[in-house]
């Protein structure tokens, strides 16, 4: 009986990935980003434990509205690739059931280890769609906003691409930090070269988690960050999506 660790499940979603989204938040990440709004999820090993069954099993009762809005189940975080066997055990299972899948991941933990590739060749075999999520193109920027350098994270989108496994690229955001031209012109740049990207898409970044900062005793560093304007995410989305 394999077990995972989860944050959450948001039954009904339908901002990660086509269709209605049954979502899974697991827990654990190796990225600290100044803007996340799920920083309860950052500690690994913690969360709640629950089993693939049970997800499964709950998943059933969503298969008709699956079904009429192309939906399926999306594994988001934290970061999914920390638990590569209880994802694969998870999306076998999904398969089974005709769901469709999707991850939503930001690379942070990917590595060219054997045993990691392999196991996670396995699961890019029963995953339909990756949201990627590419914090910052410029690396040392990545590390000031991340507290983690993006090569590998890059490698991770390129070895996406040579598997051919379906992409929809995220870019939040943030004034100041993000919306710089010059970076968002080479972030378009490194997706012209990737041969598997469906979508592109412009998160802009909000306040909305900044409670959780306070309630876990967190000092949040953009605390003085506005959100973007509508003519700002506007000009990003054009230079993210010309091709």
């Amino acid at each position: 009986m394999m077990i995972g660790k989860i944050h959450s499940i948001e039954t009904c979603g339908t901002v990660d990935g086509p269709g209605l989204r049954y979502i899974v938040f697991m827990q654990g990440c190796l990225l600290r980003c100044q803007y996340c709004h799920n920083p309860d999820t950052w500690k690994i090993g913690e969360g709640k434990d629950i089993t693939v069954d049970e997800i499964v099993n709950d998943l059933k009762s969503y298969l008709p509205y699956f079904e009429s809005s192309g939906g399926g189940i999306t594994v988001s975080g934290g970061e999914p690739l920390l638990h590569l066997d209880f994802l694969i055990e998870l999306f076998t299972k999904c398969k089974e059931l005709g769901i469709h899948t999707t991850i939503d991941s930001s690379g942070g933990c990917f590595q060219e280890h054997p045993e990691f590739l392999r196991k996670l060749d396995k699961l890019l075999s029963l995953t339909d769609l990756i949201l990627l999520d590419i914090k910052h193109i410029d690396t040392k920027k990545h590390h000031a906003l991340t507290g983690m350098k993006n090569d590998h994270i890059l490698k991770f989108a390129k070895f996406l691409s040579n598997k051919n496994i379906p992409i929809w690229v995220r870019h939040v955001l943030v004034p100041g930090i993000s919306d710089d031209v010059k970076d968002l012109k080479n972030l378009r740049q490194f997706i012209d070269e990737l041969e598997n990207v469906e979508r592109v898409e412009v998160l802009p970044y909000h306040k909305l988690g900044v409670y959780k900062w306070k309630e876990l005793g967190l000092d949040y560093a953009l605390e003085d960050v506005e959100p973007p304007t509508e003519e700002s995410v506007l000009e990003a989305k054009t230079l993210l999506r010309s091709r």
